[in-house]
């Protein structure tokens, strides 16, 4: 086919183009030529943009390697790279005559930004998905206030510098920049959130509610900026500004009163726990696409539309968190990286040495305003927080929250650029600006909020520490509902009564699917709640655990929680409650589940992470359940169920002693001890008096028992005590041991080296693996940590 170069004169902006027809798409290859051509590849459009791809996803993730440490949010490292890959990929694209051609390069870049803006556009529809909006409700006075400040006061800053003139740039333009700029984005605070791991903490889900109040407040400034932008542009203001107002209360109308009733039919017509149907699914997708088609064609912002068709959808099961499986993988993982990339593969570093003095000074300036107005939205964030009695690192670590800037602005900067409402050179300096405070508010955040500092208690809480006969507080927690089984026949076996009460704190932790912001709900015990809560994510849980209550009315005290959060934000949710209900322990579920036969069921390796984290950073102490199914509360007086605890020595074993002693209290529970010894000269001469001491304080109490079965057997061998314990454990329903992790002792020597799950120390681990074939529940105890136990 015969290639044409027609060329055509632009009359407004003097530039002479050069056209190439057909389009040349396709390559014939790098070593074929089509006769008499001097193209090479990269003068066809597709190899050009995989090229870019490529280099846009090496570069971006041989960043993010590198400023990860720094807790860099990884859209700094895709921006390093579009810097990057836009000289690259200029250099790269030569005329005919050998010479670089730019208007190739910027045709590239055209190609590129069409794919970056759709998948941009879904983005956002994704974020309104996940925004709750019921935060706005819950939010107090404190986050309206501070919400609307935060947006006010940087906005009338701007607007007093445009006064004097400083921004030298017609008004219209002036009052587009003051809504972007001063806009709090949601989803960009959520981000940072997460990406951070404190988004369910105190201070996240303040942030949060914060946000969300400041970014309605921004997108209702937007769309009036909008209107006003028209009635200032055309002949007729009053008649095409009346024609835009209608057309967006249309678009609102239809969303709100069409398409928002047809979505919950769509809720209410699935069966609970069921999936949506995929027809569904490519309903909103299709309208989704329509709406952008809409919104464009109309002349409204591209993302006004997809934005508030993603408010109207409810979050979470069934149809949002469909939406977040379907798209997400492809958002996340491919648009969005290369729409950041190519909001600074435009700008070209090499060329910036081009600007003229007056360039300059004048983007000086106005980068002193933009300054002026973060510090502004900085001081009106931490000033109200400390009026509002917050602790001071914590007031400025909200204060950086709340100024942060993300990849949101980024679309907002580049849309107007592209529109020609906002001069080059400022996009390029606020694209600069939004670099630098993403790469420095991540590290002050760091540096001045630490979660886990509220868990370092002088107070010591542990079972131990209890007094004798007074309530024992306790967090149970259920990820599913195999699990509410194992804990409350646990909780059954450890004998709550009117001398020895329980106060039980069910947690029943649910992963956080298609919103941004976590949830926490306290609910309220009573008939109402209860018919209210019956096809809810922990309706079954209360429904157990109120009847377990019943079954001890004098005994047991209950509080029932859900947790919806991210999974590997879990820890934040269980160690709070146990801080805020001053609990002494917790009792987590073991991350595998076998059937009653043995077999293994699952295994969640999130669940380890999480138990591991707990482990950690608990304010009190910790016990992991291993459940084989076969913890029974016996029915009559004549059944018994036989516990098994296994003492080697140390904090954590006298903390399972105590616990097991408080099971023993029952009649029908039937306590063997058995203490495990070494003779092993070196070692014994090496524990400390103390420690031996308390060892022997605790075994005394429970020789001078006589409801409990005392053993005392000499191992001086791990291959011994596998032995030992093969052939007596599956005599017991219960086994209960210390964790006693990173401690080294002879009973155990040659243990390690084939642990299977270390999280549960070394006689844990052999009890729960396969290699010793017992069909006994394990509760694992690790007694809080403190300084003086430290391990």
């Amino acid at each position: 086919m015969a290639t044409t170069n027609t060329s055509f004169f632009d009359k407004e902006d003097m530039s002479k183009y050069c056209v190439t027809f057909p389009p040349r798409v396709n390559s014939v290859g790098i070593f074929i030529n089509e006769k008499n051509d001097k193209f090479y590849v990269m003068d066809y459009a597709l190899p050009r943009l995989e090229l870019e791809i490529l280099l846009i996803f090496v570069f971006g993730q041989a960043f993010h390697f590198i400023l990860r440490h720094a807790e860099t949010p990884i859209f700094v490292s895709h921006m390093i790279a579009g810097l990057i890959v836009g000289e690259v990929m200029s250099l790269m694209i030569p005329n005919n005559d050998g010479s670089n051609m730019m208007k190739s390069s910027e045709d590239n870049t055209i190609v590129m930004g069409s794919m970056a803006a759709f998948g941009y556009s879904f983005y956002m529809f994704l974020n309104g998905v996940k925004m709750n909006l019921s935060l706005i409700k819950k939010a107090g006075a404190t986050s309206i206030i501070g919400g609307v400040l935060t947006v006010i006061i940087p906005l009338l800053i701007l607007v007093c510098f445009n006064t004097f003139n400083i921004l030298r740039c017609h008004s219209s333009q002036s009052f587009f920049v003051a809504s972007t700029y001063c806009l709090t984005s949601f989803p960009v605070i959520a981000d940072l959130l997460r990406h951070l791991k404190i988004i369910n903490t105190e201070l996240g889900r303040l942030a949060l509610s914060t946000a969300i109040v400041g970014d309605l407040l921004s997108l209702f400034l937007f769309i009036v900026n909008a209107l006003i932008k028209i009635g200032l542009a055309v002949r007729n203001p009053l008649e095409d500004l009346a024609s835009e107002i209608i057309i967006v209360a249309s678009f609102i109308f239809v969303v709100v009163l069409v398409f928002r009733p047809a979505v919950y039919w769509i809720v209410r017509n699935t069966p609970v726990g069921q999936p949506v149907k995929e027809i569904y699914v490519y309903f909103v997708i299709l309208t989704l696409m329509a709406t952008t088609f809409l919104t464009k064609e109309f002349g409204q912002f591209l993302l006004f539309g997809p934005f508030v068709l993603g408010l109207v959808i409810p979050n979470g099961p069934p149809l949002g968190s469909a939406l977040e499986e379907k798209l997400e993988p492809m958002i996340s993982g491919m648009f969005l990286p290369l729409f950041v990339a190519s909001t600074t593969t435009r700008i070209m570093p090499l060329r910036l040495g081009n600007l003229d003095t007056s360039d300059i000074d004048e983007l000086l300036k106005k980068e002193l305003v933009f300054l002026a107005m973060f510090a502004s939205k900085f001081v009106v964030s931490a000033g109200f927080s400390l009026y509002n009695k917050m602790p001071k690192y914590d007031a400025l670590a909200l204060a950086c929250i709340m100024s942060t800037k993300g990849i949101v602005e980024l679309g907002w900067y580049g849309f107007l650029s592209d529109g020609k409402l906002m001069e080059f050179n400022l996009y390029m300096l606020l694209v600069f600006l939004i670099m630098g405070i993403a790469i420095l508010v991540p590290i002050l955040v760091r540096i001045l909020y630490n979660p886990k500092r509220k868990y370092a208690s002088y107070q010591k809480r542990s079972i131990m520490n209890s007094i004798l006969n007074s309530e024992l507080s306790i967090v149970a927690c259920i990820h599913v509902p195999s699990n509410v089984n194992a804990i409350v026949n646990l909780l059954d076996v450890a004998s709550p009564s009117k001398d020895s009460p329980i106060s039980i704190n069910v947690l029943h932790l649910v992963k956080l699917s298609a919103q941004s912001s976590p949830i926490f709900i306290t609910h309220q015990l009573d008939r109402h709640a209860l018919s209210s809560n019956q096809n809810s994510y922990s309706g079954n849980v209360i429904l157990s655990f109120k009847q377990f209550e019943q079954n001890h009315y004098d005994g047991v005290s209950l509080n029932v929680f859900t947790a919806i959060s991210p999974d590997d934000m879990m820890d934040e949710d269980i160690c709070t409650l146990a801080l805020d209900k001053h609990a002494s322990f917790i009792i987590l579920p073991f991350h595998r589940r076998w059937y009653i036969n043995g077999s293994i069921e699952s295994d969640d390796h999130t669940i380890m992470a999480l138990n591991w984290s707990v482990f950690e950073r608990a304010p009190c102490s910790v016990g992991v359940l291993v459940d084989r199914g076969h913890i029974r509360r016996p029915t009559s007086t004549k059944s018994t169920e036989n516990i098994l605890m296994i003492f080697l020595g140390g904090v954590d074993d006298r903390e399972a002693l105590t616990f097991a002693n408080r099971m023993a209290q029952d009649s029908r529970v039937k306590l063997t001890v058995l203490y495990i010894h070494t003779s092993t000269h070196n070692y014994v001469e090496n524990l400390r008096s103390w420690e031996r001491l308390l060892d022997f304080e605790v075994l005394k109490s429970v020789k001078d028992n006589v409801h409990v079965d005392y053993v005392e057997k000499e191992v001086n061998d791990g291959h011994v005590m596998a032995t030992m314990l093969r052939e007596m454990v599956n005599d017991y329903q219960l086994v209960i041991v210390g964790r006693r992790f990173g401690v080294d002792c002879p009973q155990t020597s040659g243990l390690k080296e084939w642990s299977e799950f270390p999280e549960l120390g070394i006689l844990g681990d052999l009890l729960a693996s396969r290699d010793l074939h017992s069909m006994s529940s394990i509760l694992v105890v690790q007694q809080q940590i403190t300084s003086e136990n430290m391990r």
